[in-house]
């Protein structure tokens, strides 16, 4: 991203809420509540690309997606230990009747769980990746809540990796692989890995050995990467690997995470027949590539300063007819960006200068301008919003190469 560095110098230091508000990404009502922000067109666009981009990632690597409810039976979260556990971080009790309560899911694991015991499992099924992206609710203090990185409402990319015990190393090598490849399509810049362990005065599922067996397991994953180990940061079923980043102020947060849990599979009963005909315990490895779509963009925002790569950008294509005689052309471009997939939009109104400043300051990677020149000769002039000016080439070969830069989710803007 070094090309764009110097384009928005103005905003090195910038506050995700801020530029959230100006390009019109996301909104904060009272109405809707502290902690609940709502997409706006625009955002909405580049959280559905870059959703979109993560299930393909996923099902290329073996996973299977599911859906299910945001909330569940209260027993569900009893059974699973976070009522137990972390009851202070959920939302009261939902009660329909004396034996009806139901409660707003603080995770997506007991939901699996459950998908994986819904039938029985083989040996030869495993590892068993189930994945979702969906919503869990934590009852977050009013004063700790701020724009995107800290809400009620979270839409967790998360997935639960069933799998024998003998299959653990591989798997989070692969896990911290498929991380790797995310985070350089979306522009992700890591600050370092964290191993994150028990700690004293804290409240934890398991017995010691379990414990010590899956941090050892961890630890070997991470042979040969930098890394710090973390005492009392672990959840309370199991030991963890956190991918962490910076934002603009130098604070530190979590965007990826690999958790290994022994507790869940025992809680839940989970089995599978092992290849002598017997029964055996799998182990359940919690991963999320990109963490919450929230905590997400609240850094790609600032990280990027709003000018999101071409691939997840809300407008990719802003057309920019030089005068009225160039309208129809420059519809019809605008037309055949989005049958080739990509989010365009035509601009006729004011100066072309304005109207290209307006582009830039928008993010817009791609402006594309038709003047009387470029119509005769079925050419289009592309301004790219870090102020660089490509020469005037023929229409469908701008389309192909912006295409492509896209489908190839890259974060340069030429190739």
């Amino acid at each position: 991203m070094a090309a764009e560095g110097s384009v928005l110098q103005e905003d090195d230091m910038v506050d995700h809420r801020r530029l959230g508000r100006e390009l019109e990404l996301f909104h904060a009502d009272p109405l809707s509540g502290a902690g609940l922000p709502i997409w706006l067109p625009a955002g909405a666009a580049a959280r559905h690309s870059v959703e979109e981009y993560v299930r393909e990632l996923e099902r290329r690597a073996g996973y299977q997606h599911v859906y299910s409810p945001p909330l569940g039976k209260r027993e569900l979260f009893e059974l699973s230990g976070h009522l137990g556990y972390f009851a202070d971080d959920m939302f009261p009790v939902l009660r329909l009747s004396a034996d009806d309560e139901f409660v707003l899911r603080p995770a997506l694991c007991p939901h699996h769980a459950l998908v994986y015991r819904a039938r029985g499992r083989s040996y030869r099924e495993l590892p068993l990746r189930i994945a979702e992206l969906g919503g869990m609710y934590r009852s977050e203090r009013s004063g700790v809540l701020g724009g995107l990185s800290r809400v009620r409402a979270i839409s967790l990319n998360d997935a639960h990796n069933f799998c024998a015990v003998g299959q653990v190393g591989a798997e989070v090598a692969e896990i911290l692989d498929l991380i790797q490849v995310a985070h350089a399509a979306l522009g992700v810049r890591p600050a370092g890995f964290r191993l994150s362990l028990r700690g004293p005065g804290e409240k934890y599922l398991g017995d010691d050995e379990m414990w010590q067996h899956a941090e050892n397991l961890l630890r070997d994953a991470l042979s040969g990467l930098p890394y710090v180990e973390a005492a009392g940061e672990a959840a309370f079923y199991g030991p963890k690997i956190d991918i962490q980043i910076l934002d603009g102020a130098g604070r530190e947060s979590t965007i990826s995470t690999i958790q290994l849990d022994f507790d869940k599979p025992a809680r839940f009963d989970l089995s599978y027949t092992d290849s002598s005909g017997g029964r055996s315990r799998p182990v359940m490895v919690h991963r999320s590539l990109v963490g919450s779509m929230e905590r997400l963009f609240a850094y790609l925002i600032e990280v990027h300063s709003g000018a999101f790569p071409a691939w997840y950008a809300p407008v990719q294509v802003q057309v920019l007819p030089v005068g009225p005689e160039q309208l129809d052309a420059a519809e019809a471009f605008r037309r055949d960006c989005v049958r080739a997939g990509l989010r365009a939009e035509l601009v006729g109104d004011g100066s072309l200068g304005a109207r290209v400043r307006g582009a830039a300051q928008r993010r817009v990677p791609y402006a594309a301008v038709l003047g009387a020149r470029e119509v005769s000769s079925g050419q289009v002039a592309l301004r790219l919003r870090d102020g660089r000016a490509v020469e005037p080439m023929a229409a469908p070969d701008a389309l192909r190469m912006i295409a492509g830069i896209v489908a190839a989710h890259s974060v340069e803007l030429l190739p």
